[in-house]
């Protein structure tokens, strides 16, 4: 019969806002890259957003590595 794994509490730090939680599990210490502090789907708040369509990028970035 196999048994579940040992599960412990331990800190999960965010890498973007640094924030820092617990939670149970079988490693020893968690680094996320964004939590629901900073998550802009929890906040609000829209990242900022490319300006133009794939084509225009596509033309800007070409120009500059033309000259």
């Amino acid at each position: 019969m196999t048994q579940h794994p040992h599960t412990q509490l331990v800190d999960v730090t965010c890498a973007a806002c640094g924030n820092t939680f617990s939670v149970r599990s079988t490693v020893g210490a968690l680094s996320i890259d964004v939590c629901s502090n900073c998550h802009p789907a929890y906040t609000g708040v829209e990242r900022a957003t490319v300006r133009g369509n794939r084509i225009e990028r596509f033309n800007r970035r070409r120009s500059l590595s033309a000259a």
